[in-house]
């Protein structure tokens, strides 16, 4: 397995729609592997394949230690009517943090790497994780969608 970069908002590629993947291929199956080791190894909650130069539609998820979703093609199914406002971060915005408005819990429909569709419901943070990591495949940051982005001496109380 390999630790791959992870880009930065200044890249471009961030802002690309991402391609559903066709077929689960021995390329791909390493892409999850790869993309598993990285966010372990940034110890974050989430990583897209465009965080990583792979326009391809694929998130991680991990909001629970050994709790890894791998979620190929996903897609919002449901989101509840209750919201949440809450701190949110990103691998490829480092150092920043801000609040974003996001649902309470987001039921998602994604293949796993049998190509095998599944349903995903989370709550909280893990909703928050499904809404994050699945604007990244259509190139939006939660840095567009932060209510407000929160300076040091916010960080500090």
């Amino acid at each position: 397995m390999a630790i791959l970069q992870i880009l930065t908002k200044e890249d471009p590629r961030l802002r690309k729609t991402s391609r559903p993947v066709e077929e689960i291929t021995p390329r791909i199956l390493r892409l999850l592997d790869d993309m598993k080791d990285t966010l372990h190894k940034a110890n974050g909650a989430g990583l897209a394949a465009p965080q990583v130069g792979v326009l391809r539609r694929i998130v991680l998820v991990e909001t629970e230690p050994g709790e890894l979703l791998e979620l190929i093609n996903p897609e919002i199914v449901a989101v509840s009517e209750e919201r949440q406002e809450d701190l949110e971060g990103c691998l490829s915005v480092p150092g920043e943090w801000g609040i974003t408005d996001r649902p309470m819990t987001v039921t998602v429909r994604a293949q796993d790497r049998n190509g095998t569709w599944f349903e995903a419901t989370g709550s909280g943070l893990k909703a928050r994780c499904f809404c994050h990591e699945l604007d990244h495949l259509d190139g939006v940051l939660y840095i567009d969608k932060a209510i407000r982005m929160l300076d040091d001496e916010d960080l500090e109380e």
